[in-house]
């Protein structure tokens, strides 16, 4: 049984250390969601820039056109082109330029020739390279106003002069352009294609370019920073030009880092904490049920031990208390039990204890047997008392005994005489058999004891044995204060009658005809004769018991 405490302290150790694996298999769970969170809020912010991106694109796709228009429409433009006047063109578009700086500028006369330009540095000779005027409206075009091999993308704005002639101004996504939109976005910029980078701002980490992807930010480890990259086509120039924007999100990744440490050094110390108390409560447990396992191990070879308490306030200290409990209504019990086994059978001590105390009976169907000392009286008078006394005590010992080996009851002494009852309180088909083989055995154990009483100088014991079946009332008689478990009935006095039939007719055991019936198959009996009992009308057959057939003697 102790084993199997072991077992529960193994369950219950494993059951924590279960608990504790799961709090780290939670940690890569919290990892990953601490991930999601990070790139969540790093998507957030990559948004709010590209929106702030193209509020100030918008705002500066208006100021070029704003521009071009306000260019085109001075009259000074107009004489400037009409004269091919390239000095006064050159200081109207270096005028303008002024207030934009960023803007690239180019005057076309009415041929479609360069007249003037600022801010290129490969202008185009003509306006071919631009097409018919589109309006106002503009373009995206790549290299812009310029004309060399890697040149950015620029957003293009065509206006008409009035004189002939046109007014182009292109706003570059350059370093330029790209360094002024991060101050305002709180990004690092881009401007590619397919392949590679055409233009950055100044901080922009080259590397990371490649993990863009459109429509979502990633995050990306550069250089010891932590960076949201996405890219995104803006709204007001459409599809034709890639932005990839770049955020630093380092403090936020070291905020959301921070909570994760912590939350696992919450979840350590809870697991730590855990296992202390689960070591602790699994030891308790075991303790407790292994002092009630070895109790109740010494409990069943009837070794009554108590239980040393451990004062756990629970279920474990309430289990301690009822088993000391229990022991000691047990010890009670048995005292109990053994005091009064000194005085009835052991068949009626389990009836009684079994809580049969009521007063009344019930009839059943059993076999009595009688035995008495014949000449008691005469023996008694030439003892002294004590010696009387140890006489019949040796002589109720050896016959109480067979009574008992043979599952009878002895229903009560008389004087010198002994009643036994064979199927009460419980009944068996064979107690007849039962009782005959108690008297065969009880005239073998007389002749053992009179051979030691003649030795000792003591006069030998003769006794007659009268057995009757039958049926009786058994049950307790007496009071509610004082009662005793007896048979009554005919039954009794028939058998009581043959007792004393057997110093009439000589004989040792004398059964009824009615026993005889039950017992026929393992008895060697003669027929003596028929009896008139008291109160019976019939006489009553009855046969000397002669011994055992072979196959049913007593070992």
């Amino acid at each position: 049984m102790l084993t199997r405490f072991k077992s529960v302290r193994a369950k219950l150790l494993a059951l924590v250390g279960l608990s504790a694996v799961l709090m780290l298999v939670a940690l890569p769970m919290l990892a990953w969601f601490t991930r999601e969170e990070l790139v969540a809020q790093a998507g957030e912010r990559v948004a709010a820039g590209e929106e702030a991106f193209e509020v100030e694109l918008g705002d500066d796709i208006t100021e070029v056109t704003l521009f071009a228009r306000v260019l085109a429409n001075d009259e000074n433009t107009a004489k400037a082109i009409a004269a091919h006047d390239q000095n006064a063109a050159l200081r109207l578009a270096r005028r303008f330029a002024e207030a934009w700086p960023h803007l690239d500028v180019l005057l076309f006369d009415e041929s479609g020739a360069l007249l003037a330009q600022v801010g290129c540095d490969e202008p185009p000779k003509d306006v071919s390279r631009f097409g018919a005027a589109p309006g106002e409206r503009g373009s995206l075009v790549r290299g812009g106003c310029e004309v060399g091999a890697g040149k950015p993308f620029s957003w293009v704005v065509q206006v008409p002069v009035a004189s002939g002639g046109r007014v182009v101004a292109c706003l570059p996504f350059d370093r330029t352009s790209l360094d002024n939109a991060t101050q305002k976005t709180r990004m690092e910029l881009a401007v590619a294609d397919e392949t590679a980078s055409l233009a950055s701002s100044s901080a922009f980490p080259l590397p990371i370019l490649p993990a863009a992807v459109e429509g979502r930010a990633v995050l990306v480890e550069h250089q010891g920073h932590e960076w949201a990259v996405a890219s995104f086509a803006p709204k007001p120039v459409g599809g034709g030009l890639r932005i990839v924007a770049a955020r630093d999100v380092s403090d936020l990744s070291d905020a959301i880092r921070r909570q994760l440490l912590l939350a696992l050094l919450v979840l350590l110390a809870a697991t730590g904490a855990a296992l202390v108390l689960g070591l602790r409560m699994a030891k308790l447990m075991h303790t407790a049920l292994a002092r009630v396992s070895h109790a109740l191990g010494r409990l069943e070879r009837q070794e009554y031990l108590h239980v040393e308490v451990m004062k756990t306030g629970d279920e474990l200290e309430d289990l301690a208390h009822g088993f000391n409990a229990m022991v000691d209504g047990l010890k009670e019990r048995d005292k109990l039990r053994h005091t009064m086994g000194k005085y009835m059978t052991e068949k009626v001590v389990a009836h009684l204890m079994a809580g049969k105390v009521h007063l009344g009976g019930e009839k059943v169907v059993v076999t009595i047997l009688f035995t008495d000392i014949r000449s008691f009286t005469t023996i008694s008078e030439n003892m002294d008392a004590n010696t009387l006394v140890a006489l019949l005590n040796e002589y109720f010992t050896e016959m109480v005994a067979i009574v008992m080996r043979e599952t009878g009851v002895v229903d009560k002494y008389i004087g010198d005489a002994i009643m036994a009852v064979f199927g009460a309180p419980v009944p068996q088909p064979d107690d007849a058999v039962h009782a005959v083989r108690a008297a065969v055995a009880m005239r073998a154990a007389l002749k053992e004891l009179n051979v030691r009483l003649v030795a000792r100088g003591l006069p030998p014991l003769e006794t007659g044995i009268g057995i009757h079946t039958g049926e009786v009332v058994a049950g307790n008689i007496g009071s509610e204060q004082r009662m005793e478990y007896t048979v009554i009935g005919d039954t009794v006095n028939l058998a009581s009658r043959l007792e004393s039939a057997t110093k009439e007719h000589q004989v040792g055991v004398l059964i009824s005809d009615a026993t005889y019936q039950r017992v026929q198959h393992v008895v060697e009996a003669r027929p003596v004769e028929r009896i008139f009992v008291k109160g019976r009308a019939q006489p009553v057959m009855t046969w000397e018991l002669v011994g055992l057939k072979a196959e049913a003697k007593v070992a």
